[in-house]
């Protein structure tokens, strides 16, 4: 007869006995693959050959000339007073279309986005439309307090403000619409008005969501081209931004354009090698 230790140790022979089953990788198929491959080569072989074709022996004496810092010195201010700009109106109105629900918010969110897709050159256009001298806002600017803002600094700053704000728009209300609004009714609860949780909750909690959307504006305004030529113009030391300078110095000295192409091509590296970090933290 068999005895009951033996039948359990049958028992648990048979659960060993299965099949171990092992994490199979599933290959990448051809048809995938190839097309993946051509799309890398096509984003990453332009860089590289900017790269390549960079003047290493006269980059420093191109870097130090007075024309690349000074527009150097330009985009650094003209970026930072936009990302600034930004900061002072873009939060409220990206607060208004996260948290407040009104006839029509998907509309605004949409004119909102819209200089995301609209060719910068347009933007331009329609800002001198709006600001020119003959502008219908400009035109009272000029009469009433003689402010004249296009072929400015202060144009270049507003041209890079209109392109570079919807990035900070968007990620501010992303990261609204992620935070727990329990915080914000607590606060009301305890007597506190709803500008006073805003300032005091509700900040301190989108901070990154902010901090991610000024280095984005930042760094969009800093290679903005079409809408600060259209309205601002090319005009050295005045509104000629490292972009509008490549685009002179490639008409004229190559190396020059190159050596400015890959100052911006850095920043832009810095600014995205940041921002990866926190997107990894976040994830």
């Amino acid at each position: 007869m068999t005895s009951p230790t033996d039948t359990s140790r049958a028992a648990a022979g048979t659960l060993r006995v299965g099949p171990r089953r092992r994490r199979v990788r599933p290959g990448v198929p051809l048809p995938l693959l190839l097309p993946a491959l051509i799309g890398l080569a096509f984003l990453i072989v332009p860089l590289v050959a900017l790269l390549v074709r960079t003047p290493w022996h006269s980059l420093p004496e191109q870097l130090t000339s007075a024309d690349v810092w000074l527009a150097l010195r330009l985009s650094l201010l003209s970026a930072t007073a936009a990302t600034a700009v930004s900061l002072v109106i873009g939060v409220p109105l990206a607060w208004l279309l996260a948290r407040v629900d009104f006839p029509g918010r998907g509309l605004v969110r949409a004119l909102v986005t819209l200089p995301l897709v609209l060719p910068p050159v347009v933007g331009g256009v329609a800002l001198l439309m709006a600001l020119g001298r003959n502008g219908i806002v400009g035109q009272w600017l000029d009469a009433w307090f003689g402010i004249t803002l296009p072929f400015t600094t202060a144009g270049v700053v507003i041209a890079e403000a209109f392109v570079a704000m919807p990035f900070l728009v968007i990620s501010v209300e992303g990261t609204l619409r992620a935070a727990d609004p329990r915080y914000e009714e607590a606060a009301a609860t305890l007597g506190a008005s709803r500008f006073t949780a805003f300032r005091r909750v509700t900040l301190p909690l989108i901070a990154p969501g902010i901090a991610a959307g000024a280095v984005l504006a930042w760094a969009r305004a800093l290679g903005e081209f079409g809408a600060t030529i259209t309205f601002a113009g090319n005009f050295p030391g005045r509104t000629q931004t490292m972009p509008l300078a490549v685009y002179l110095a490639l008409q004229s000295d190559p190396e020059a354009a190159i050596a400015l192409s890959l100052v911006l091509l850095t920043v832009s590296i810095a600014v995205l090698a940041g921002l990866r970090d926190r997107w990894m933290r976040a994830g």
